[in-house]
């Protein structure tokens, strides 16, 4: 728990005691009783300072993880993650490194040196571990961070966005990914990886279910709660409260990278344009991190873009809370509030099929009328 939480839980708790007709008399609290310290977002458009936007590599039967001979090498794809790919990066870079060293089912996997294709999230957390398990590992890459498509990313470890349907033999790969990685990021916690722990609020009108990703993994949200009403601070009738860890990207992959040299990494800047050239490529294994450069490298018309557009603000050092969803607020979209270091991202979208890059001015005005409401109406409760 960081100090700000305990000097809001602390506060929160002798108010309580100290007040007439408090929340144990009542048997319910209120939200001024352990909410204290949360402050709304200020939102307006004089405090936008960029929009960001990028295209997630969407599978709608979910990622890939396999592996495959290809012109006499050991060829393991890790793509497809759709809006989980921060998310999943450490588990399925590990069921990844398996299939090249031989825990999984491609028998002894494959001595020698490692190409890793792509430098975001998916292939630095790959390299890293091919890395740690004795390989020796060069990434070939188009983009380096800051100029990838993870740097953009909210980055809340939360694995939503990932497939269609989750029931199956996915599911049960789904979960090892989700397992697998959470218990990796737990070990970067802290600020040198600008991963930490943080309050999450799913925000509705009516009483949360627990959505298919969560399901299959309620253990890893811990202190999750229900409040209604007046025990919560924000302007909606339901706010579900769970803690999840929360990665900001450009020091988070600033730091892999980092990691990846000092280990004796090498990094070849230049695009794979077809697979003739992945063919020439001196490292007897090839580890496919494309994201969506798959679709056209290997044919994999699976995989399809989705737009997500982020509005950012400048800082705001007091928020240090989640909110997903706005109940009526949203008017029937999606939104979020992630604060980072480099700014308060609002979102979303997600348009699929949608492959430009360009800010749709039409969603910036939206995102900021609907976070507008949602945060203005949240002053007026807690004054």
């Amino acid at each position: 728990m960081d100090r700000r939480r305990w000097l809001r839980l602390t506060a929160g708790a002798l108010a309580g005691g100290l007040a007439a007709g408090c929340a144990s008399v009542a048997g319910r609290r209120r939200w001024e009783d352990t909410f204290a310290g949360i402050r709304p977002a200020r939102i307006s458009p004089e405090r936008v300072i960029r929009v960001d936007v990028g295209l997630r590599p969407y599978r709608s039967e979910g990622f890939v993880v396999r592996a495959e001979s290809f012109a006499g090498k050991l060829l393991v794809h890790n793509y497809g993650h759709g809006g989980g790919g921060v998310t999943l990066s450490w588990g399925t870079a590990d069921m990844a490194a398996d299939l090249v060293t031989g825990g999984g089912r491609v028998g002894r996997g494959r001595e020698g040196d490692v190409a890793v294709i792509g430098a975001g999230a998916v292939g630095l957390a790959t390299a890293r571990l091919l890395q740690r398990r004795g390989r020796t590992v060069t990434i070939y890459a188009r983009d380096l961070p800051p100029d990838t498509t993870s740097n953009i990313a909210g980055a809340q470890w939360s694995p939503t966005s990932v497939a269609d349907s989750l029931h199956g033999p996915f599911g049960v790969q789904f979960e090892d990914a989700s397992r697998r990685a959470h218990r990796h990021f737990q070990t970067l916690v802290g600020p040198d990886y600008g991963v930490r722990w943080i309050d999450n609020y799913f925000l509705s009108e009516r009483p949360p279910g627990i959505p298919g990703y969560m399901a299959r993994i309620r253990d890893l949200y811990p202190e999750l709660e229900d409040l209604e009403g007046d025990e919560h601070p924000f302007p909606t009738r339901f706010a579900r409260r769970v803690v999840t860890m929360f990665i900001e990207p450009p020091r988070y992959l600033r730091a892999l990278m980092r990691d990846f040299r000092v280990a004796g990494g090498r990094v070849v800047v230049g695009e794979i344009a077809d697979r003739g050239q992945l063919a020439g490529l001196a490292e007897p294994v090839i580890v496919n991190c494309t994201g969506l450069g798959a679709r056209d490298l290997f044919g994999d018309d699976g995989v399809v873009p989705v737009k997500g557009q982020l509005v950012v603000l400048r800082p705001q050092p007091e928020l240090d809370y989640l909110t997903i969803g706005g109940g009526r607020f949203s008017r029937g979209g999606s939104q979020y509030m992630f604060p980072r270091a480099d700014g308060v991202l609002l979102g979303g979208t997600f348009n699929r099929g949608e492959e430009t890059l360009q800010p749709n001015a039409r969603q910036t005005d939206r995102i900021l009328e609907v976070h507008g409401a949602l945060f203005d109406a949240m002053a007026r409760k807690v004054g």
